[in-house]
């Protein structure tokens, strides 16, 4: 696999993509991530935004080979989870360390 095709992640089917939303779109309508949501605070920068303001974030994108697993998703306000994008942990840490040193 040449370098372009896995960062534009061609290697994920499109089927699975939206298995893996319906999934997603199953688990937020359940207890356990109303629990998750519960506090109001972002995963990520640790913000309280308030539980109705939190979207469903996949640590693991589904772009990048994510499944819609209670392991793998997390609440994150609107900013952080369009900053992180298609980030893998190890890149979106590397991202806010840019940030950090300005």
């Amino acid at each position: 696999m040449d370098k372009n095709s896995f960062f534009n992640f061609s290697f994920v089917d499109d089927e699975d993509i939206r298995k893996e939303k319906q999934r997603a779109r199953q688990l937020r309508k359940t207890a356990w991530w109303r629990k998750k949501c519960a506090s109001g605070i972002c995963w990520y920068c640790g913000q309280r935004v308030g539980a109705n303001l939190l979207t469903m974030d996949h640590i693991v994108p589904l772009a990048r080979g994510g499944k819609s697993t209670r392991g793998n998703l997390v609440p994150a306000c609107k900013e952080c989870n369009n900053r992180k994008k298609n980030l893998l942990p190890m890149e979106w840490e590397e991202y806010l360390e840019t940030i950090r040193k300005g």
